[in-house]
């Protein structure tokens, strides 16, 4: 039988009310919380190794992050989140190398049911976010579960990103749709 965690990561309908998530939420609020309050930047590399997943070496987030686990979180080598960003990761996000969000960015893998019957039962469900190598997400982007952004691939300012796309692109807009093709 599966855990609510495991259910939750698969993007399984879960309770989120469970001991076990509850316990790693407040963890990981915790710990966000005293990241957010560290001055020295060698303090900040050392607690964001400890609040994320995987991590590449060099990366850097400034104050104001705010995540639901942490754990379920992956960033490659040289990335970049500028001041309050927000990584829900009920399910996974995983960030490729020399990515780079700027301030505002909200990653949301957590769902919710359509029908009213079942969101009132207080149970969720998650989508993962994949995000490819040397991606640029401008200030004030959403990116909400299920999207799989391709490599160099740039997200304009304001921008929400409803779907996937592959590689190359500028994205912009409400939904977000392709508006330059980038030669490489």
């Amino acid at each position: 039988m599966q855990t609510e965690r495991e259910k939750m990561v698969a993007g399984e309908l879960y309770n989120p009310a469970d001991e076990e998530l509850v316990k790693k939420r407040i963890k990981a609020h915790d710990l966000a919380h005293k990241y957010n309050l560290l001055e020295i930047e060698k303090d900040r590399m050392e607690k964001i190794k400890e609040i994320f997943g995987k991590t590449g070496e060099k990366i850097h987030v400034e104050p104001g992050l705010r995540v639901d686990y942490g754990e379920n979180i992956t960033v490659g080598n040289y990335f970049y989140a500028n001041f309050d960003t927000v990584m829900l990761d009920v399910c996974p996000i995983m960030i490729g190398k020399n990515a780079m969000l700027g301030p505002r960015v909200s990653l949301v893998t957590p769902e919710h049911p359509l029908h009213p019957q079942e969101r009132n039962s207080d149970i969720e469900f998650g989508r993962p976010i994949t995000i490819g190598d040397n991606c640029w997400i401008g200030s004030d982007a959403t990116i909400i579960g299920g999207v799989t952004l391709g490599d160099n691939v740039v997200v304009g300012a304001g921008s929400v990103v409803t779907k996937s796309f592959g590689d190359n692109v500028v994205i912009a807009g409400n939904p977000a749709r392709v508006i330059k093709i980038i030669e490489i």
